[in-house]
């Protein structure tokens, strides 16, 4: 009734020109600023034909669901067709402060009253990686006894542990595990500026770890600055810093902020967002294309 393409490659595009022979209604997504990436890795010269060659195979499509209104806006800018905002959910019996362990804690050298920030995702160029380092380091000077840890794998892992042995590096983590180094930190801090959403950061505040990131993506939508989490302008790597400075500093506005992010999150899970995303194909292979309105897929803003 409907095809659904998540992936731009060849495998997609071809899955695209297959359906439209065959006259089957097309869905796509868009989860990753692969135009952006190139600027992270040399290649800044080809920016301008990635986002061309995106906006060819996307427009094979009835719709191009997003998960934010940011990446609609950027998409619109940029010359993309029948964008519409499908926002993303989070598994709260996964992600919540119950999973923190006392006991992970203690392998990390971190006591019940010490600062544990947490990093989760790709060890790699394109997530900002040296920023979250100054930015940890300029919290340390606040909270000495502050720990760091990185949960993920990627090409500037090894460098990293080389140049900062003290970190503690965990490597790859998936479901039950995931969760509980998530909820056994206290604070999350995500220099990314990459993101289409950033699934980390809804996780994040599932388990109750006050995040500090830059005011767009899930961020914007999720976090009320300075009730549970903290946000500062894209881009802006001084305030940032400065941020997570005070957060270390406020002991107890850092617990409220922890107990406010879970409590925001609790309302967002995903059998809501996949309702939605019901309704939409229903739409689409009823009717061959979108006849209503289905930007309100996106959910209600958090409450704090």
């Amino acid at each position: 009734d409907v095809i659904h393409v998540a992936t731009e490659g060849p495998l997609g595009l071809s899955a695209m020109r297959a359906a439209t022979k065959l006259a089957i209604p097309i869905t796509s997504s868009f989860h990753t600023n692969f135009h952006q990436y190139s600027s992270h890795y040399g290649f800044g010269f080809a920016r301008g034909l990635a986002i061309r060659y995106l906006r060819f195979v996307h427009a094979y499509a009835t719709s191009t669901l997003v998960p934010s209104i940011d990446v609609k806006e950027s998409l619109e800018a940029a010359g993309f067709k029948n964008v519409y905002i499908l926002a993303r959910g989070v598994n709260t019996e996964r992600f919540n402060p119950g999973r923190r362990d006392a006991a992970l804690r203690e392998s990390w050298g971190a006591g019940p009253d010490d600062l544990v920030v947490i990093y989760v995702g790709r060890i790699a160029q394109e997530k900002n990686i040296p920023l979250t380092v100054r930015a940890f380091e300029a919290l340390r000077r606040v909270r000495p006894e502050a720990k760091l840890v990185l949960v993920g794998d990627g090409p500037v892992r090894a460098s990293l542990e080389k140049q900062h042995p003290d970190y503690i590096f965990a490597g790859m983590k998936r479901g039950d595990e995931l969760a509980s180094h998530y909820a056994s930190g206290d604070a999350f801090i995500f220099g990314s500026t990459t993101e289409t959403f950033g699934n980390v950061v809804t996780e994040a505040m599932g388990c109750g770890l006050a995040v500090l990131a830059y005011d767009y993506a899930a961020p914007r939508q999720f976090i009320h600055a300075g009730e549970n989490g903290v946000t500062v302008p894209l881009g802006d790597e001084q305030a940032f810093i400065a941020a997570a400075c005070e957060l270390a500093a406020d002991r107890e506005k850092l617990q409220q902020m922890r107990a406010a992010a879970a409590r925001s999150l609790a309302a967002h899970s995903w059998s809501h967002i996949i309702a939605r995303y019901e309704s939409l194909l229903l739409d689409i292979a009823h009717n061959g294309r979108v006849t209503r309105e289905h930007n309100h897929l996106s959910p209600e803003p958090a409450e704090a």
